[in-house]
């Protein structure tokens, strides 16, 4: 802050002159000392310059006894995962009081490598949250694997002094990490003394140890108390996740509560969240609701949200808190218990009119991204024997089963039946014409089968189903309109999403892509998929091989604890 600039605010602040804005009447939560206390918040130039009752504004807001807090902030999130448009999902989650983004693009730089990237860059310059990024770590995932770019620490340097890039993103190839293996080991170098994302479901021990050693800072992938503690003791910062399939708070929460643990060292985070669940129940403000409910004390939830997150990366001198010199991003809480949000503030302006507008020209190369031969029919042939290994899922987890059992087959080969389907993921980028095969039970896919290319984390093209002509047709028909989710049955195209931008967006609006959404999530649990099954988001991830216990790739299934493929 130059001296001028502070001299004017200073004014303000000594009561010499009037604040642009005053909230009078207001209960302000303070997350420095816990309390919340009766009294009013003097903001000039998107800035916090006094908090007191004695400041004069040229406007004022009576809050009438309502909560004043700080903006909520979502500790990890890749935006391409909500399926709309970077800047139309801030302009929905923004209502729900997350002002903040800590975003990891890995998902648009698997497909686009530095294109993609400056594609969410661009697409949030000037909405009205904070959006920052952090440098995808893995890219791809493991080295092994099929997606579209490699993005290496040369292609990160040129983004170091970025002051919207605050570290590196999540690295989930922590054998490389643990390992020292020289490009792994280049990348943490060029983020010395910066955040650095964990993704570590499981890693526990000798290889934590290790892991921690490296500079990570952090975890978003635990599911259990136990794991959180082991990571806690080692140091690691906890975001608390709570995604569309991943819902880990209430184990988590609960945790807490339970063994009375200090709140400083945990956050919130979406991770992974479809534009239909934020819609229908929240962003962030849904993670402070429910882990109230969980008994955590109201402030320390609102903590988790705000300060806790502010301090990990760096953020605590100008957000997460309302006090002099904190950018003013406020919500409006109608109380503290339901977390009922009456208005959002960002830089003191009401965000409620914000209004996405689609950037990306229809001729952008970004829309073209979909780069492979029709699947033949032999290539969904799956050899079996007396047993073989079958990817378990398991309802509200990422995390999968690797089970070797007996399954229903005609002349050596799989057939899907009962809770077994046929999962295949195929190349999609450079048209290498690999197509690995599995089976997978517990989704239950009855009649039909759905497909997508949003495969994380190399976004191939992934169909599960319980026939081979459908699924033939899912693939071939997002072949054909440039990616999305499709759903088919009986030889005919029931719902389908157009992701068009990279195979992983839409910009066709989101009350468009909610609608088609829910009426393909609905149909999808009518034929089969358990009540307590995310369809889309769990075949999404059905193909990240960093996340136990068994996954499918192009190259076929893949072990991650033993790290290696198995033989059919």
């Amino acid at each position: 802050m130059d001296f001028q600039y502070f001299n004017h605010l200073a004014k303000v602040a000594r009561g010499e002159i009037p604040a642009e804005l005053v909230f009078r009447g207001g209960k302000v939560v303070n997350v420095f000392t816990g309390e919340v206390l009766q009294t009013s918040v003097a903001v000039t130039n998107g800035t916090i310059v006094g908090v007191g009752d004695q400041y004069v504004g040229e406007t004022e807001f009576d809050l009438n006894g309502k909560y004043l807090c700080p903006g909520f902030i979502d500790g990890h999130i890749h935006l391409e995962s909500t399926m709309v448009t970077p800047a139309e999902l801030v302009e929905q989650a923004v209502q729900c009081g997350t002002t903040t983004y800590i975003v990891d693009p890995h998902e648009a730089a698997n497909v686009s490598g530095a294109d993609g990237i400056d594609y969410i860059l661009d697409e949030t310059a000037d909405v009205p949250a904070n959006v920052y990024v952090m440098m995808p770590s893995c890219v791809p995932s493991l080295p092994f694997e099929d997606n579209g770019c490699t993005f290496d620490a040369n292609e990160m340097r040129k983004y170091l002094d970025n002051p919207r890039v605050l570290g590196l993103g999540e690295v989930m190839d922590y054998v490389s990490t643990v390992n020292a293996a020289p490009a792994m080991a280049e990348k943490l170098a060029l983020f010395d003394g910066k955040p650095k994302d964990g993704h570590a479901p499981m890693l526990t021990g000798s290889q934590l140890n290790a892991y921690v050693l490296a500079g990570i800072t952090n975890d978003h992938e635990c599911s259990t108390p136990e794991e959180v503690l082991e990571k806690r003791r080692l140091g690691m910062h906890i975001h608390v996740r709570e995604g569309s399939a991943a819902r880990n708070l209430e184990a988590i929460v609960c945790g807490i509560v339970r063994e009375n643990q200090l709140t400083d060292g945990f956050s919130f985070c979406t991770d992974d969240k479809h534009i239909e669940d934020i819609r229908q129940e929240g962003h962030i403000d849904h993670c402070v609701r429910k882990a109230i409910a969980c008994g955590l004390a109201p402030v320390d939830a609102i903590r988790m949200a705000t300060i806790n997150t502010a301090r990990h990366y760096g953020l605590h001198h100008q957000l997460g808190a309302i006090a002099p010199g904190m950018q003013a991003d406020f919500v409006v809480l109608d109380d503290l218990e339901h977390v009922s949000i009456h208005a959002v503030y960002h830089k003191g302006r009401d965000v409620s009119g914000f209004r996405a507008q689609p950037k990306l020209p229809q001729d952008s190369p970004l829309r073209r991204t979909v780069y492979c031969q029709p699947v033949r029919p032999e290539q969904l042939a799956l050899p079996v024997g007396k047993t073989s290994h079958v990817i378990r899922i398991a309802a509200g987890q990422l995390v999968t089963e690797n089970e070797c059992c007996a399954l229903p087959q005609e002349n050596g080969m799989f057939v899907p039946q009962g809770e077994f389907s046929k999962i295949a993921v195929v190349e999609r980028h450079h048209n290498t014409g690999k197509v690995g095969v599995g089976a997978v039970a517990g989704f239950c896919l009855h009649g039909g089968a759905m497909a997508s290319t949003v495969a994380h984390d190399s976004h191939n093209l992934s169909v599960i189903g319980d026939n081979d002509a459908d699924m033939l047709l899912a693939a071939q028909h997002l072949r054909d309109i440039g990616g999305g989710y499709t759903l088919v049955s009986g030889g005919k195209i029931l719902h389908t999403v157009a992701l068009p931008i990279m195979g992983l967006m839409s910009d066709a609006g989101f009350d468009k892509v909610q609608a088609e959404l829910s009426a393909m999530i609905a149909k999808a649990h009518e034929m089969g998929v358990p009540a307590d099954v995310s369809p889309l988001i769990l075949l999404s991830f059905l193909a990240l091989p960093v996340i136990p216990s068994l996954r499918i790739t192009p190259r076929g299934l893949f072990d991650v604890e033993q790290m290696k493929f198995i033989e059919v």
